[in-house]
């Protein structure tokens, strides 16, 4: 019994690290209860095992049987939370900006102490692991986590596996959904783009560890598994994560030019950064996402004409359409002149309205039938007004333009050095209790909430994390430990550039799986065996 006791006295931490490795992805968000009336973010299983391991794993730090001192990253988190606190306080005895009832109040401290939850599991996996063969063990829980919720949002695509959202309040309890046609699979997670972010870091360390280890099977394994993500990033459909894989790919290969030859980097960069564009072009619907604000889908249209029809008249490729036809495959709306009449006459500025003109990335047509409806029976006329931005650019970076990012400017020039406050940005009028918070860029969030100095305070942390890896990088001589190291920043990378349209930080299993994978990778760098 002395011996069990012991064992798991030594091991506890690395386990229970296993187990959130899995655990935190493939659980689906079922609510438990309200942690507020009436908001969106509800307490959930994870959260109670989180506060479980860290209560048993602060225990540990306050006896000193764990050296938190040890830990890469723990001055900068430090502050950023004291920023955020300040920015709290602020926001609710200066600039006022959060109504003085407990429930607003409330409101804010919670988004402040789920910055904490998220941080915690940063040092959890940083002190799980003492040894590389732990670390290759939680690797491999990570590869079967991957693995199962690909399965899983197959399922959901293809034979019609329930999902669970939390895309609205309603969805957020709980309830069983199943996707439509133009639906974009989420799997065990919230919402796709939750779903794409967390595929865009997992696919990252599998492409470079499937070219870099040692082992002949390991490498066969990741890269099959990278596959396989690959096409559940297609079906997701998130252009962002879409652009922020590319951009922390070809930054790992980049980075592999310090470690191999030109000759080694260059032909497999290439080759991955061909499949996936052509993967992506062909397949799925997120090339014509793109098209609605690139018109990628009339480019393929007219490259791929010569394959697609025979030619007119022996004209070949091309030729048999004329010039005027070939600028219509790939003209975009705005490309189209406004035509003389009644609806252009003095309405310079002024929305469109949905009875004429969509916007390219809306599919339902709830308006249209609800119009019909009020129309037959009691002859009311309804119409629905869509933005210039949203006829431009599509319904959802037509929200961000006109509203979210506008909203975030206006809160950091309210409060330069500590913002507005946490979950301030979306509100109207201060007296306003919102549902739900979202900006759709962390980095105008992180302005608008907390200021100047939480801007900086917060990418202070990545500053140093990826000063420190990059050393480590430097010095590391296996391909496993450089590789690891690598990948790490990749991600990051990758990360940031999701984080330009998506609140990736505050989105909890994104920020769960970022935090733990960065406490797993700098723990492989600082093990010795």
């Amino acid at each position: 019994m002395t011996k069990l006791l012991n064992w798991l006295n030594y091991y506890w931490l690395t386990i229970a690290a296993g187990f959130l490795l899995v655990f935190l992805p493939l659980y689906p968000k079922w609510p438990l209860f309200d942690i507020l009336p009436g908001y969106n973010v509800r307490v959930r299983l994870e959260d109670i095992i989180i506060l479980a391991v860290n209560l048993i794993f602060w225990t540990q730090v306050i006896f000193k049987k764990i050296r938190i001192s040890r830990a890469p990253l723990l001055k900068p988190i430090l502050v950023y939370l004291v920023v955020g606190l300040l920015s709290t306080l602020s926001a609710i005895f200066i600039t006022k900006t959060v109504y003085p009832e407990w429930i607003q109040v409330a409101k804010v401290f919670l988004h402040w102490v789920r910055r904490i939850e998220y941080f915690s599991l940063f040092f959890l996996f940083f002190f799980a692991v003492r040894t590389k063969r732990q670390l290759s063990g939680l690797l491999l829980l990570l590869g079967v986590t991957v693995l199962s919720v690909a399965i899983y949002g197959f399922g959901q695509k293809y034979l019609y596996w329930p999902a669970y959202s939390t895309m609205n309040r309603e969805f957020a309890k709980g309830i069983a959904l199943y996707l439509t046609e133009h639906a974009r699979v989420l799997s065990t997670f919230g919402g796709h783009f939750d779903l794409a972010a967390w595929v865009m870091m997992t696919i990252i360390p599998l492409i470079i560890l499937g070219l870099l280890h040692p082992s002949r099977w390991w490498r066969l394994a990741a890269l099959s598994l990278a596959g396989v993500e690959y096409w559940l990033l297609i079906l997701s459909a998130s252009r962002i994560s879409w652009i922020a894989y590319m951009a922390g790919i070809l930054a790992a290969f980049a980075i592999l030019l310090k470690k191999r030859s030109k000759l080694w980097v260059l032909p497999r960069g290439l080759a991955v950064v061909a499949v996936s564009t052509i993967v992506m072009m062909s397949f799925g619907d997120l090339s014509e996402r793109f098209g609605h604000i690139f018109k990628l889908q009339g480019v393929k249209d007219l490259v791929m004409r010569p394959f697609t029809q025979p030619p007119r008249d022996g004209l070949p490729m091309a030729l048999d359409l004329t010039l005027e036809q070939q600028l219509a495959l790939v003209a975009t709306q705005t490309d189209v002149p406004p035509q003389p009449g009644p609806a252009s006459a003095g309405q310079a500025g002024k929305p469109e309205s949905s009875s004429g003109v969509k916007p390219a990335d809306v599919y339902d047509d709830t308006y249209d039938r609800l119009r019909a409806y009020l129309a037959t029976t009691s002859g009311e006329t309804v119409n629905v007004n869509y933005s210039a931005n949203a006829l431009k650019y599509g319904l959802s970076f037509g929200i961000r333009l006109d509203t979210l990012w506008p909203n975030a400017l206006k809160a950091l020039k309210a409060n330069p050095w500590l913002g507005t406050g946490y979950s301030t940005l979306v509100k109207e009028h201060v007296w306003e209790f919102t549902i739900a918070e979202s900006t759709d860029n962390d980095y105008l969030r992180l302005l608008g909430e907390t200021g100047l100095l939480g801007f900086i305070s917060f990418l202070a942390i990545f500053y140093l994390a990826v000063r420190l890896m990059w050393q480590k990088y430097l010095a590391a001589k296996r391909p496993f430990d450089y590789a690891l190291a690598c990948a790490a920043l990749a991600v990051t990378f990758g990360l940031l550039v999701n984080a330009l349209y998506i609140d990736v930080f505050e989105a909890s299993k994104v920020a769960y799986a970022y935090w733990s994978f960065l406490g797993l990778a700098m723990a492989g760098m600082y093990v010795k065996d």
